[in-house]
């Protein structure tokens, strides 16, 4: 009932109803420029993507949550992350990304959908699978008047998908309490 008096004064006072936040793009934006640069070929080390000025900045606290209880986990702890692979492109081995877009999709039931297309393994090979497009959805909500990312997820072409928040909760379902 709050939301549609919103929305009505919105339409009385001339002034445009929130959809999600202002921007569900900039924090998908700074994470695909860290993948970016960690899969391309003058990287050094990898940076860390998930750092805690991160996390706070362009993650849900659902996300944040998960993510610290999963680093609990021995091999976490000793690794200095919960994943043994890039859940961003959903690989441990690969080619610099190529001709990345990043789209946002209208938002549904308080998330909207930003979806990163790139081109991730045609360093290897000629076929039409080294030429394939790879996608990632961002899944994102809006936190305290700004867009941040819940989960992120990677569709396989066979049906399902990978969430990196199911993983989280995996691991820190594993933890002893």
């Amino acid at each position: 009932m709050a939301r549609l008096a919103a929305l009505a004064a919105s339409l009385v006072l001339g002034v445009a109803a929130p959809a999600l936040a202002t921007d569900t793009v900039a924090p998908v934006r700074e994470v695909m420029q860290v993948t970016e640069s960690n899969w391309s070929e003058v990287a050094s080390a990898p940076e860390e993507l998930f750092t805690a000025d991160r996390l706070e900045r362009l993650f849900s606290r659902s996300f944040r949550d998960l993510y610290a209880r999963a680093m609990q986990d021995e091999f976490a702890r000793e690794a200095g992350t919960p994943f043994d692979y890039d859940p961003i492109v959903d690989a441990q081995d690969g080619c610099p990304l190529e001709n990345l877009t990043i789209t946002p999709k209208p938002a549904e039931d308080g998330k909207a959908v930003v979806v990163a297309r790139f081109q991730f393994q045609s360093c290897s090979g000629e076929g039409p699978e080294s030429q394939a497009y790879s996608e990632t959805w961002f899944e994102m909500v809006d936190e305290d008047g700004r867009a941040v990312i819940d989960d992120i997820v990677v569709p396989y072409e066979a049906g399902g998908a990978n969430s990196t928040k199911a993983v989280l909760a995996d691991i820190a379902a594993s933890q002893p309490n």
